[in-house]
């Protein structure tokens, strides 16, 4: 596959989902997932591998936010995600405000953390 896609294993690394024993990658919080929010929808290739693509990485990594790092139940979970325009917008574009300041945040962090391998090793 191309860079394009991620199967289920490397999403779960990007994602951090790993087995605290086994310290394998915990794939099946993304099967559950897929189960329980209607929005995802991997594509199955070779043997019904799954393969997600960004649109579905980015809504994966939206839920995972709202479920570990906010600590909301899949039901409020899947309320968030269903609001458009509701009275609690306010709440919504709060959380939404704060995902993106984290993603921001991490993906600033993985670029100095590049630019000091860089330095270090010419």
């Amino acid at each position: 596959m191309t860079k394009d896609y991620l199967d289920i294993s490397e999403l779960s690394v990007k994602l951090e989902l790993i087995n605290k024993k086994t310290g394998k990658p915990a794939n099946y919080i993304l099967r559950f997932w897929e189960k329980e929010f209607s929005g995802i929808k991997p594509t199955l290739l070779k043997g019904n591998r799954r393969y997600y693509d960004k649109k579905q990485v980015d809504k994966i990594s939206y839920i995972k936010y709202l479920l570990k790092d906010k600590g909301l139940t899949i039901k409020g979970a899947k309320q968030i995600l269903r609001r458009k325009k509701n009275i609690d917008g306010t709440i919504r574009n709060n959380i939404e405000k704060d995902y993106l300041k984290n993603s921001i945040k991490n993906r600033s962090t993985n670029i100095l953390k590049k630019i000091k391998r860089l330095k270090n090793y010419g």
